[in-house]
């Protein structure tokens, strides 16, 4: 069966009320079990290894994209944040992330819907959404975790 859709970085998890839905294609850039400093188990077991940047996925490929990408670039490298989001280059962090919407948009379906998720404890929300260049449909605007959503269009 094939997936319909693909949590392109889904590190461990923490936003699915079912962690194992079997429509879902888990992808990250790394694997972890760890221990957090206080004790908690941290694992982050993707079904597909892969960089968010270049997904080895066909064009048009799933009908729901979520796109969660780390956004922190200030965070130790073994730090518990960066463990558990993981971490942008300082320098690069604007063309990783346009790279990265770039291909939820690729291997989304037309009409498809692309939820993108972002923090700005570290880059405000206005910056994301200048280096993407694509109004979003609607999200929430006066939190400091953002919620996004897009549509791919048919063209």
């Amino acid at each position: 069966m094939t997936k319909k859709i693909l949590d392109a970085c889904c590190g461990s998890r923490m936003f699915w009320y079912d962690k194992q839905n079997k429509d879902v294609l888990y992808m990250d850039n790394r694997q972890l079990d760890d221990t957090l400093c206080d004790g908690r188990a941290l694992k982050v077991e993707p079904d597909v290894i892969a960089d968010f940047r270049q997904m080895p996925f066909e064009d048009n490929r799933f009908y729901h994209v979520v796109f969660d990408p780390p956004h922190l670039v200030k965070a130790g490298e073994n730090s518990w944040l960066a463990k558990k989001y993981g971490k942008l280059d300082e320098s690069t962090w604007p063309s990783d992330i346009k790279q990265g919407f770039d291909e939820c948009m690729r291997v989304l379906k037309p009409n498809g819907t692309l939820v993108f998720k972002w923090n700005e404890d570290q880059i405000k929300l206005s910056e994301i959404l200048k280096v993407i260049d694509c109004e979003p449909l609607y999200g929430n605007k006066r939190a400091k975790t953002h919620w996004i959503v897009f549509m791919k269009p048919t063209n």
